[in-house]
């Protein structure tokens, strides 16, 4: 089937992509991460594709909540850097700046966007997550920043949107460190708007877009692109450029090259 979506053939049906699986049902959308059997991880392949998807998206007026989730146990794993271009290889660049392009379009949806987060949220999944308007995740959720464990500074923008979301002390700690933490954290910090039992997940995200979609669309969108326009004089999106540069430079740093070894090392023991 054509990956892409037609405005005209979005009502109750499925739309695949190679690594993501869209649904329609009425002026709500379900956008899922579909590779469960590997985490869902983000792979160059997958970055492209949700690229795509919100554009395609995009172009339904009526469409008026797109809730975003992950199949099987895991929302993401975070980015699959082994399909990546190694540094010094044509497109690298181009490469490493393409979770910025995704985090930037799924946040330019103009539908309310909402994630849905269980198992783990890692990384760039984490990225992924704080791009969407609002975030419910099942209890048993962990969430993890291991960037700076594998010698590369947090990227596509997820900087900013940390800062925005939960403050500045909070996203030092929590990307130098490394350290996981939990649903009950990541509410607390303001990073969720919901935090529920497993089994409750589903209704909880499923009432909340129900609760957006029965509002009148124009003051719904208002508000979002108000909000919008404040947190980005706030917090600086447009920075984030130049974040593929900065990952480009991990990549090629030796210290950071023996981080990354001894990172997959442990992990491997574990």
């Amino acid at each position: 089937m054509d990956a892409s979506i037609s405005p005209n053939r979005l009502s109750s049906e499925i739309f695949m992509y190679q690594t993501l699986e869209v649904e329609r049902q009425g002026s709500i959308a379900r956008l899922w991460l579909n590779r469960p059997d590997k985490l869902n991880p983000l792979s160059l392949l997958t970055l492209e594709e949700l690229i795509a998807a919100a554009a395609e998206l995009n172009k339904d007026s009526a469409l008026k909540v797109v809730i975003v989730g992950g199949r099987g146990r895991c929302f993401s794993a975070g980015a699959d850097l082994g399909g990546f271009p190694k540094p010094e290889e044509a497109g690298a660049r181009d490469a490493a700046d393409t979770g910025r392009r995704m985090a930037d379009a799924l946040e330019s949806i103009n539908a309310v966007t909402i994630a849905r987060i269980q198992g783990w949220c890692v990384g760039g999944g984490l990225v992924l997550a704080a791009a969407c308007d609002l975030r419910v995740a099942s209890a048993d959720a962990r969430f993890s920043i291991p960037e700076i464990d594998l010698g590369i500074p947090l990227a596509w923008g997820g900087i900013p949107r940390l800062v925005r979301e939960i403050g500045p002390a909070l996203t030092k700690e929590l990307v130098m460190t490394c350290r996981p933490f939990d649903a009950a954290e990541a509410l607390s910090a303001g990073f969720l708007n919901r935090s529920v039992a497993p089994e409750e997940l589903d209704k909880a995200v499923d009432d909340l877009a129900a609760a957006i979609n029965s509002r009148p669309a124009f003051p719904v969108q208002a508000t979002k692109r108000h909000v919008d326009a404040v947190t980005a004089n706030q917090v600086g999106l447009g920075r984030s450029w130049s974040d593929a540069d900065s990952l480009l430079a991990g990549l090629m740093d030796p210290e950071c090259q023996e981080a990354r070894e001894r990172y997959v090392k442990d992990r491997q023991k574990s």
